[in-house]
């Protein structure tokens, strides 16, 4: 359920309009939808040999990079922090959450009602998360069982429809040729995986929480979640996008923007009660992946990074009081969120969100995928016991190359007609490598130059929480002269200003 409710978001009724138009042809779109879930494969087996290695972490990428790069001293996880907090927005699925519930009630989409919509969606699930994390949790498993009805739902009508059971006539035009129309621009296929991939986001959801999962062996039980749910998830997505292409024309398809299933609907269902109340379903779906994303990810990993003494603040980011919530991270999200929303063109926020915070991401998965291997190396030195999950070379290779594909591919220019975007097509990599800039930025001046200034070096500690795990935390130990004036005493940098 923790990786279901992240995956069935709005991935798959909003991005199969774009990645049809970014291809080209039908064919390669049901290519790219087995491709995705190959390489999540691949992101699987990686995340899992590093699991077995530090089992009782919670916290997933943060945890595993720190690992695998100690040199430069801090750099991996204060840049994972910063670019962690700066992308930490909840923007996508507020943005589908609008359009649909929109849509639903015939309300003409403007710029000013997308946003006011996400705007009070996002407020109003973020304060679900603040108030009482049982009752998230609870919300969560109960939408996550609405999504997969409804995904299934929505397979069966595709099945009706290519049976000929409703009046679509001739649902199999759109199957005839299925590669016509393909392209071969890099921008254009890289541009179809990163919003697969966005579908797929999720799979890794449940090692956030590995250290709080207590069965007898938490790295078996995590890992065999996620490939269950990948599989399932797999065949949801494949053939819900049957029943797309075998409902709607594909030049309709290719036009819908975020507005696939609505179109679908209304093609199978007319104006009927279903075309009214299946487009709510989607809007919940999007609801349910805000709060499963906002309560069990990236608050959990935003309070790890504060717990590590790695952001200012620190006690107000990790503390749990008055609710015994994340109440920090929420806010902080939602103040990025809002500013994401206000900020950029309503016809735009959704693809440039999506891709700009899938770039600088790349870069940390790649990192952990040579990571790996240095791991390894470094804990045969040691004499330390391979992982009792190791991922196949193959796996890691296949998820690099997917990844360095990624990376590249964005720079070289679209065909005229498929960028998705009405500005520079490399928008979004421009801003993401600037984001990272930033966080070269931040690691000199919170390590280098403000110790510097301050007469004191960065130093890590490891303490013993309440529940008997390990965390470590960033504190200052100031040079003698300093030192006699605050009395020998290790100031810690969360009592710090």
């Amino acid at each position: 359920m923790l990786n279901i409710g992240q995956i069935l978001g709005a991935g798959i009724y909003s991005v199969p309009g774009v990645i049809l138009n970014s291809v080209g042809s039908v064919g390669l779109l049901f290519v790219f939808w087995l491709l995705a879930p190959l390489f999540a494969l691949g992101g699987l087996m990686i995340y899992s040999e590093y699991a077995s290695m530090f089992p009782k972490r919670s916290g997933a990428e943060v945890v595993y990079l720190e690992q695998a790069y100690p040199r430069p001293q801090f750099l991996v996880p204060v840049m994972f922090a910063v670019t962690s907090v700066l992308l930490s927005f909840s923007a996508t699925n507020s943005i589908v959450f609008a359009q649909y519930v929109l849509t639903a009630f015939d309300v003409p989409i403007t710029s000013e009602r997308q946003t006011i919509v996400a705007v009070t969606v996002c407020a109003v699930s973020m304060a679900f998360v603040a108030l009482s994390t049982k009752w998230s949790l609870r919300a969560v498993n109960f939408l996550s069982g609405l999504k997969v009805l409804s995904l299934v739902f929505l397979v069966f009508t595709g099945a009706l429809v290519l049976g000929g059971f409703t009046h679509i006539r001739d649902p199999y035009t759109n199957f005839l040729s299925p590669f016509s129309g393909s392209t071969v621009n890099p921008n254009s296929l890289a541009t179809a995986l990163v919003k697969t991939n966005f579908a797929f986001s999720g799979w890794n959801n449940a090692f956030n929480v590995i250290g709080e999962v207590h069965t007898r062996d938490p790295v078996r039980t995590v890992r065999k979640a996620g490939l269950l749910s990948l599989l399932l998830v797999t065949c949801l997505f494949f053939f819900v996008n049957v029943a797309y292409v075998a409902a709607v024309p594909k030049d309709e398809i290719r036009n819908s923007g975020q507005l696939i299933a609505a179109l679908f609907f209304q093609r199978v269902y007319g104006g009927s009660f279903a075309a009214k109340t299946l487009p709510i379903m989607v809007a919940l779906s999007c609801f349910g992946n805000i709060i499963a994303v906002q309560t069990i990810g990236q608050t959990r990993v935003l309070r790890e990074i504060a717990r590590q003494g790695l952001l200012p603040y620190p006690i107000f980011f990790a503390s749990t009081k008055p609710f015994g919530t994340p109440l920090g991270p929420v806010c902080l999200k939602y103040l990025l969120t809002v500013f994401v929303l206000v900020a950029l063109p309503a016809r735009d926020a959704f693809n440039f969100l999506l891709d700009l915070g899938s770039y600088p991401n790349l870069v940390f998965h790649a990192a952990m995928a040579i990571g790996l291997w240095l791991l390894r190396r470094r804990r045969a030195l040691a004499s330390l016991a391979p992982s009792k999950y190791p991922a196949r070379n193959i796996y890691i290779l296949l998820y690099l190359t997917s990844i360095v594909f990624l990376l590249i591919m964005p720079w070289v220019p679209p065909e005229p007609g498929h960028s998705d975007v009405s500005f520079w097509y490399a928008t979004y990599c421009v801003v993401g490598l600037g984001i990272l800039a930033v966080c070269g930025v931040y690691y000199w001046l919170w390590i280098i130059f403000l110790p510097w200034m301050g007469g004191y070096t960065i130093m890590e500690e490891v303490e013993r929480l309440e529940d008997g795990a390990l965390t470590a935390r960033l504190t200052r130990k100031y040079h003698p002269s300093v030192a006699d004036i605050d009395n020998g005493e290790h100031q810690p940098l969360i009592a710090s200003t």
